[in-house]
């Protein structure tokens, strides 16, 4: 029993034809915005590729990308196949395209759906990479004369100052690490020398932090040094009073930057997904109604249309037991005495034993 059946006239078969005429060219253009949101959450990645270490972070916008273009394409060829099926004659043409279209519509439909979802599991991936390529740029963040990665104390103080934030967890992954070049360092000094001696692998290591960790909206000037000694400062206790630098780290900024983003692109790739889903059925429906016409042989006269022409339990089995077929169809045959592995069919015994003949009567 076919599912969700309905009749359609031929002025409503004509109507839906045109209807879905307009909404593939409107699935076109959301063929466009789904690449433009994959370009720009790309471009987004790639500003910050400094600071990520190398992972598939690009596989959600490269989703999008190629989901978006697809779109374009599958779109503008269905809108070409509904104008034509307002006319039962130049339905005939595209008779034997619709069926394998609705089924490569379904799957373009179905990625869609995987790359919303793709968007909302995106988030470990994401920050694990920027907790190793934030670690490495701060390793380095003293290194201006390396060829490589002198860059990386402008791109990690950029970072500090737009994103309001410091260090990779927080301001106290500065205290881990030499963050100071040494051509800054005075080697005639005596704590210079103390602090590089007192740690074993010669760093020298400060209770401090960049200028760009600094909050300018702090009432007090920024304390930068000395974070953790109340009597260096006056009227100054590190545990109890705010500090008037940015406490929150990096990668969780970077993290709730592009999650908000990351969380947009998904809702409008749901509707956008739920809009072709429903396009899709429109076009099922016209399929099945012009096929029944031509059918029918009454071009002007009434025809069902339906989503599934069997139940959704029938149409299962059937499919999975084409899918079973399809393994078997190569399969050597092992009938004895069949030498040729091509043919699978069994030999026909032309010989004649058991075989009863009819004695022709002689013509008198």
């Amino acid at each position: 029993m076919a599912v969700l059946k309905v009749k359609f006239t031929k002025t409503k078969r004509d109507k839906l034809a045109q209807i879905l005429w307009i909404l593939n060219w409107v699935s076109v253009v959301s063929g466009i915005i789904l690449f433009s949101l994959g370009l720009f959450l790309k471009i987004e990645i790639k500003k910050r590729n400094e600071v990520m270490a190398k992972g598939d972070i690009n596989s959600v916008p490269n989703m999008l990308i190629s989901v978006g273009v697809v779109a374009c394409i599958i779109n503008f060829l269905g809108g070409k196949i509904c104008y034509d099926c307002s006319d039962a004659n130049k339905f005939s043409r595209w008779k034997l395209v619709m069926l394998p279209y609705i089924v490569c519509t379904f799957c373009f439909t179905f990625c869609i759906l995987v790359g919303a979802l793709m968007c909302y599991t995106m988030r470990n991936e994401l920050e694990e990479s920027l907790y190793l390529g934030l670690r490495d740029a701060i390793k380095f963040y003293k290194d201006t004369d390396i060829p490589g990665r002198c860059f990386l104390k402008k791109t990690v103080d950029l970072l500090q100052i737009g994103f309001h934030c410091c260090g990779n967890n927080g301001f106290r992954d500065w205290f881990e690490i030499q963050w100071v070049s040494a051509r800054y360092l005075n080697m005639a000094s005596k704590d210079v020398l103390d602090r590089l001696k007192s740690n074993v692998d010669g760093k020298f290591l400060v209770d401090g932090v960049p200028f760009s960790c600094c909050n300018p909206s702090s009432p007090r000037p920024c304390i930068q040094y000395q974070l953790t000694n109340n009597s260096a400062h006056y009227n100054y206790d590190f545990l109890t009073e705010e500090l008037n630098i940015w406490v929150k780290g990096c990668r969780e900024a970077l993290l709730d930057y592009y999650t908000a983003i990351m969380r947009s692109i998904g809702i409008a790739a749901l509707f956008i997904w739920l809009f072709e889903l429903s396009v899709l059925i429109g076009v099922r429906y016209l399929q099945t109604a012009m096929k029944n016409v031509l059918l029918l042989g009454d071009l002007e006269g009434e025809s069902e249309g339906w989503l599934l022409e069997n139940s959704f339990v029938e149409t299962a089995k059937y499919n999975i037991s084409i899918i079973k077929n399809l393994g078997k169809a190569n399969q050597i045959s092992t009938v004895s005495g069949l030498n040729d592995p091509n043919i699978d069919v069994q030999n026909t015994n032309c010989g004649k034993t058991n075989v009863t003949t009819k004695s022709i009567p002689a013509a008198k």
